[in-house]
Parts: structure tokens; sequence; C-alpha cells
């Protein structure tokens, strides 16, 4: 893989969901709605961690954390997204999307490494509630914190390094809605076997790894719940609904990101929205809007 000549590439062209212009304003109110509301939701729960005293706890840190990183995460995907919905021309400049797939990579990384934190978390909490404040303490929440951003950002500086180096042969069409870094390998016309190796190494490191943790995290908290009798029902519900919201983001990324072939067509698209859109939506609703004491400090804001 040699070091391309990239002054021939100065911009890709985005397709979208290659819908008629009609069908693309519809497209563009929904994904509007949704891109609000996922900020207004995740802003919410953050300024509430941040002005109540009482929030400032291990869980409600992790989550705020959780927050940050979805607002970020979608803002780098979706405002492009929804400009194109309007403008004849999908075009976005080479530096512009090397710097999206970066961002998107770092950030994505990151909350696939935090998520597992966040199921030990509440391992602690459940298994060993009378040891949790003395093994979950602030310090031990921010270390937790600085390592998912430490792995998240060191695995996808090593995935842009040969991503950069990847030589387009005059195909700069993108078939998705941002530069994802599978979108990018596809226009490759050189061989990128090794960046396909990284990249099932890291994929399994980041999603398989975490995943296995959070399901074995979650098992032991469920059996736990189930040996109490008060208020089992809605501690086994909400256990339930963090799993499933956690299937979603961890389930569609292994499949785009694991799959030996990448596609190119709806199937590609459909998944990168659960990831980038969906989950980052619901999880201020499941993780903490449910929560009464959440609820009481957005009351109080």
């Amino acid at each position: 893989m040699g070091r391309g000549n990239y002054s021939q590439v100065m911009e890709f062209t985005l397709l979208g969901f290659s819908t008629p212009p009609m069908v693309e304003v519809v497209l563009f109110q929904v994904f509007l709605i949704l891109y609000m509301s996922t900020v207004a939701g995740n802003l919410l729960l953050i300024l509430a961690v941040g002005c109540s005293h009482h929030l400032h706890t291990s869980m409600y840190i992790l989550l705020a954390n959780l927050s940050f990183l979805d607002i970020c995460f979608t803002t780098i995907t979706i405002p492009k997204m929804l400009s194109n919905f309007l403008m004849e021309k999908k075009s976005i400049s080479f530096a512009s999307c090397l710097i999206q797939v970066y961002a998107f990579l770092v950030l994505g990384e990151t909350e696939c490494v935090l998520l597992a934190f966040m199921a030990y978390d509440r391992y602690v909490a459940i298994s060993n509630p009378l040891r949790y404040s003395t093994i979950m303490r602030t310090t031990t929440c921010v270390r937790m914190i600085g390592c998912s951003w430490l792995i998240g950002g060191l695995i996808s500086s090593v995935d842009m390094y040969y991503l950069y180096r990847l030589r387009y042969c005059g195909v700069t069409t993108i078939d998705h809605f941002f530069c994802e870094a599978p979108s990018l390998m596809r226009l490759s016309c050189c061989d990128h076997s090794i960046l396909d190796v990284i990249k099932l190494i890291g994929s399994t490191i980041l999603l398989l790894v975490p995943l296995l943790c959070i399901l074995y995290s979650y098992t032991h908290i469920i059996l736990a719940v189930l040996k109490v009798n008060s208020r089992r029902y809605k501690a086994f519900s909400t256990c339930l609904s963090h799993l499933i919201v956690v299937m979603f983001f961890y389930g569609s990324a292994i499949i785009m990101y694991m799959k030996p072939e990448h596609s190119g067509h709806m199937l590609d698209k459909l998944l990168s929205v659960f990831y980038t859109i969906v989950t980052p939506m619901l999880n201020p609703i499941i993780y903490s809007l449910r929560n009464k004491d959440v609820r009481g400090a957005i009351t109080d804001l």
C-alpha cells in the first residue's frame, strides 16, 4: 500500500439515499427532528448532571460523558447530510471527508469502550452495593473516561494512518450519506489487505470484546435482580431496556465493520442510521430521562 497522489482527488460526491427530490425534502424534515431531539435530550442530561450536586456520582458522570459523545457523534455526520438533502451538488472536500472519518472513528471507538465501563459500573452497583462508593470513586470514573478516549484515539489513529495512504483512481462517488471508512476502502484502487486485517482486529477489540463484557455484566445484574423481591420488575425492565439499546448499537456496527464485503447499498446506510442516529437519540431516554432523580434535576434547571 503506497502513498497516493492526493492532488488528483479534491472532493468526493455523496450519493446519500439516492431518492427523488420530494422524498429528500421529507427525509430532511425527519432527520432534522431526530437530530434536534438527540441534541436536546443529551444536552439536558449534561446540564442536569452539571448543575445538580446529588448527581455528581460515577454513574451520572459516565452518562454525561456518553451524552457528550453522542452529541458530537451525530453532529459530525447529520448536519452535512441535511445540507446535501437540499443541495443539487452533494459534495464534500477531500480534507473534510478525512476529518469526518477520523472524528467518527475516535468518537465511535471511544463510545464502544465507555459503554463497557458503564456496564461494569452498574454491575458493581447491584452486585456490591455496600462497596460501590469505595470501588467506583470519582478518580476511578475519571480514569475510565480517560482510558476510553485514549483507546479510541490510539486505535483510530492507526486506522487513519492506513486510510490516508489509500489511492483513488478517478472514482470519487461515495454511495453513502457521510464519509465512513468502509466507503473509502471500496473506492480505493490499491491493495488494502493490511487495512482489512487492522479493521478486523480493531473491530474485535472495540466491538466484540466490550459486547461480551457487557453481556457478562448484565447477565450477573439480571441474576442478582431476580433474587430481590422488592421492585424486581422495574429493575429488570430497566436492565432489559439498557441491553436492547446496547445490542442495537453493537449489533449494527458489528455487521457493518466485520462482514467480509461491504455492498455499498441501502443495507449499509440503514445499519449506519442505527449507530449514528437511533442509539444516540435513545441513550438519554433509556439511561437517564426515565430516572426520577434526573427528571427532578431537569425540572430544577
